[in-house]
């Protein structure tokens, strides 16, 4: 982490992406500068900081899990998002909590995967083609005198030269494929998986003896990339790097609400509910968890909870959760304007995602600033009438505009199509008015 990346400029990042919603911004960028602070401290000091987790309250479709997954990404951090609602307590059918550790070591392995894929990515390709070549041209007797070697060398860089360039890219070779090993860990306990594993592995090898198969020299390319990677790079060394890297990623529990009991219900609480609160509290506050590359401590993760907490409150979660998230950000409502400037202001808004998918089809694809307002002003409304789903009904809002457009772009190549408010007052007031349609449609 670059001690350059201070929050405010982690902040400025956020919102290019994610208009409003400061407090949830700033509480998350101090959350991750603490993170590079605890790391310049002494080791002994360090193991007694842990992160400060954080609870988001707000409605769907405000952007609490659009904030963690961008600061993720940002900095390159394994992130994994999680529902609450999903897990069960420890002796239920169901996934168990700790799937969610298991779930960042996949993800962090794939993330130090690609990065030694791209470290020793001439290392790979020097690899790969001499693999290729060598089922072209197949290597000397080993008995073979100098002057048979020379020539040999001479033919093989000149081959290897034609496979870089692809001429032979449609014949076909034969090559061995090594059947990957699964980093992903699944639902199901560690014992479990390890058996079932073991059985694969077994049944593979009873199955099929040989793994050669007969390919395209294009198709090889891609195929003896993983085979490089295992031959190029110590498998324990990525493992050990996903580890640590796992240790200080993101897990965004979402849905916490719906595992609250809430406490204006009669009924009793429902025990399921609050067994899946109580497997939740080693994880968060610190524990070691065993997954099948090895145990993995929690005391560092960063946990973000969020939740609508339309029905349940906060204060419903069992007191021990409650406390092991001390940081409380409330988001806001998106308004009318807040959805016109997430449309029009932010990087990669879905205006300009379309107007992307459109030039595919050497379609122009353009909204004047009044069609803008006037979705915004019609997702707003749809939000007030039907069920408030935030910015998610955005996408609903413009595939209804977009739909014909969409289905005979390819017959418009080369032409340009103006979204105006009168279009989309065409497309929508319809359905906005009939309220019954509306909760179907829109």
């Amino acid at each position: 982490m670059s001690k350059e990346l201070v929050p405010s400029k982690i902040v400025k990042y956020l919102d290019e992406y994610i208009i409003r919603q400061d407090n949830a911004k700033r509480a998350i960028a101090v959350a991750i500068r603490n993170r590079y602070r605890r790391m310049q401290l002494p080791d002994e000091l360090q193991e007694e900081i842990t992160p400060k987790n954080i609870m988001m309250i707000g409605s769907t479709g405000v952007g609490k899990t659009e904030i963690a997954r961008r600061l993720a990404k940002m900095m390159n951090i394994p992130f994994v998002k999680v529902e609450a609602s999903k897990f069960t307590q420890v002796g239920f059918v169901g996934r168990d909590v700790e799937s969610m550790v298991r779930d960042l070591l996949s993800i962090s392995i794939s993330l130090v995967r690609e990065e030694f894929k791209k470290e020793n990515q001439s290392n790979i390709e020097a690899y790969v083609l001499d693999e290729i070549t060598k089922k072209i041209i197949p290597p000397l007797n080993k008995n073979a005198n100098d002057s048979k070697k020379e020539d040999y060398e001479r033919s093989f860089f000149s081959m290897r030269e034609k496979v870089i360039d692809g001429v032979f890219d449609d014949r076909k070779i034969k090559i061995d494929v090594n059947p990957r090993k699964r980093n992903t860990d699944n639902a199901s306990p560690l014992e479990i998986q390890e058996m079932q594993d073991s059985l694969s592995s077994f049944l593979s090898k009873m199955g099929n003896k040989s793994n050669t198969k007969e390919v395209t020299v294009k198709n090889a390319k891609r195929m003896l990339v993983d085979d490089a990677i295992d031959n190029i790079v110590n498998e324990d060394d990525i493992i050990t790097e996903a580890i640590k890297r796992a240790e200080s990623g993101i897990i965004f529990i979402d849905e916490v609400d719906k595992i609250a009991s809430s406490s204006s219900s009669h009924k009793q609480s429902d025990p399921g509910k609050e067994g899946v609160q109580r497997d939740l509290l080693p994880i968060v506050e610190g524990s070691s968890i065993n997954t099948k590359h090895g145990s993995l401590k929690t005391d560092h993760i960063l946990f973000i909870s969020a939740g609508a907490f339309s029905i349940a409150k906060p204060s419903d979660l069992i007191p021990e959760l409650q406390g092991r998230f001390p940081i409380r950000v409330e988001l806001e409502d998106l308004s009318e304007d807040d959805i016109f400037q997430i449309l029009n202001s932010t990087k990669n808004s879905l205006i300009k995602q379309y107007e992307a998918l459109f030039s595919v089809e050497n379609v122009n694809l353009i909204f004047t600033r009044d069609s803008i307002k006037e979705i915004a002003k019609w997702t707003h409304q749809a939000n007030l009438k039907v069920e408030n789903i935030g910015a998610r009904r955005m996408h609903t809002v413009l595939e209804k505009i977009l739909e014909d457009f969409s289905f005979s772009a390819d017959e418009k190549g080369g032409e340009s199509i103006k979204i105006t408010k009168a279009i989309v007052q065409d497309k929508l007031s319809f359905l906005i008015k009939d309220e019954d349609i509306t909760k179907y449609i829109l």
